[in-house]
Formats: structure tokens, C-alpha cells, sequence
């Protein structure tokens, strides 16, 4: 099989195509550094050509809702739209838990990207994950005061990227399945222990005040917002096993 993976070189991104590879199928890369432009289209027909399965998981950096829905409606629905020319008979797109609990600016532009493919002719389906791992990392480079670094007080259960590829890859060699069950970590961390374990692992030894920050992300996050539903399913490895084996 065939499958093309958009944002293929992320941090869920290269996951996925390992799976797909290990799994024994052909993976193509979708990104600009492979010669494709998903918002203007240019590389985009050649790429999908013998394509059996397109994996969204593109992303963009931005806290601006405007910008953020622009890009997913553009990107999103060039995929689409350049997938059903290709004769792609699934596409999976990879998506957040919470989007629709929150009021963030960023997941405005994942609900727009959902409708997105949710409108498409080609069958889809629909993955909902948590947090990776790695927010720590990205969080702990973010919440910044000047020199100092915070530590936002959050309820998350942090799943592996490499589990959520793995999943990825599963769902598109199966039959379309519209929203799937979302995937969640194995258990519920606090965001502000997390930053301060990845701090510590990388030899940062500063104080990092553990504080509520202001906006609805955060907020929503210390609300439980961002949390899996009971029907979830959960990945193997803790935030503690991966951040011990980087």
C-alpha cells in the first residue's frame, strides 16, 4: 500500500512513516522540504500519484486564530481536493482532544480543519490525541518571564508520538472509520512537574515557578478539558519512561 503522510517530517510526522515502513508499506513524505506546498498545491499531484491512503498531520506555528484557521482550511482542503483527483480511497486526519471544550485560538483552526475533511467525498477518518511528550520540552522553551522560565500549572495525560504514528499507520491500512477513538497517554500527569523533570534531564538547574497562566488553553487545561473520555484508548509509555530514554 501506498500512503502519503503530510507533515511527514514533525514530531508525529516521522513516526508515522516509520510505522508505515516497518508495517511493509511504501511511505511518502509531503512537505516542502520534499518539494510539496500543501497551501498553493505545487508538487502536490505528482506526490499522490498511485497514492492508496493520505495521513494528515500538518501543523503550524501561531497563537492567532484567523492565521490558524487560514492555514488548515487552505492546506487541508488542497489535500483533499487533490486526493480525490489522485482516486485516494481513505484519508486520516490527525487532530487534538479538546478542541471543542477549549476557546484557544490554535483550535479554532483544528475544528476548521475537522469540517474540512469531515466535507470531503473521500471516505475519512478522524483521530483525536492528547498532548505528546514533548509539550514539556516546548512548554519549558515557551513560558518564558525574560530569562525565566514557568511552569504552567496543567492537567494532561501526555501520550508518545511514537504510539500516536503507530496508530496513525493503523488506521489507514483499515476501513474508514469517520471520528475513531481518541488516543490518550496511560496516565494523567501535571504539566508543571512535567516541565520541571524535562528541565532537570537537560541540565537546566534554575528555579521555575509553578504558576497558573492566564488564557483559555491553560485555563481549559487546569479545568480538565484536554483530558481523554473514559472510552479512550491509552498508549503503554509514561511521561517518565520517555523522557528516561532520551
Amino acid at each position: 500500500m501506498r500512503i502519503a503522510v503530510a507533515g511527514g517530517t514533525g514530531t508525529v510526522g516521522r513516526p508515522t512513516v516509520a510505522a508505515i515502513e516497518a508495517d511493509g508499506h511504501d511511505a511518502v513524505v509531503l512537505s516542502r522540504s520534499h518539494g510539496v506546498d500543501l497551501v498553493t498545491g505545487r508538487g502536490l499531484d505528482a506526490a499522490l500519484n498511485g497514492a492508496d491512503v493520505v495521513i494528515d498531520v500538518t501543523s503550524i506555528e501561531t497563537l492567532k486564530a484567523a492565521a490558524a484557521i487560514e492555514f488548515f482550511t487552505a492546506a487541508t482542503g488542497t489535500l483533499v481536493s487533490a486526493a480525490e483527483e489522485a482516486g485516494v480511497r481513505h484519508v486520516v486526519l490527525l487532530s487534538i482532544v479538546g478542541i471543542d471544550r477549549i476557546p484557544y485560538d490554535y483550535y479554532a483552526g483544528k475544528i476548521a480543519q475537522e469540517k474540512v475533511i469531515a466535507s470531503s467525498r473521500v471516505p475519512w477518518t478522524i483521530l483525536r490525541a492528547t498532548q505528546f511528550h514533548e509539550f514539556a520540552g516546548q512548554m519549558f522553551a515557551r513560558a518564558k518571564l525574560g530569562p525565566l522560565h514557568l511552569a504552567p500549572n496543567a492537567r494532561t495525560q501526555p501520550v508518545a508520538a511514537s504510539e500516536v504514528g503507530a496508530r496513525l499507520a493503523a488506521l489507514a491500512t483499515s476501513e474508514p472509520q469517520g471520528r475513531a477513538r481518541d488516543l490518550a497517554g496511560p496516565r494523567e500527569e501535571q504539566l508543571s512537574t512535567m516541565i520541571r523533570a524535562f528541565a532537570r534531564r537537560e541540565g537546566y538547574r534554575g528555579w521555575i515557578p509553578a504558576l497558573n497562566v492566564p488564557g483559555p488553553q491553560m485555563a481549559g487545561m487546569r479545568a480538565g478539558d484536554a483530558l481523554p473520555g473514559p472510552d479512550a484508548a491509552l498508549g503503554h509509555q509514561t511521561f517518565t519512561e520517555w523522557l528516561a530514554a532520551r
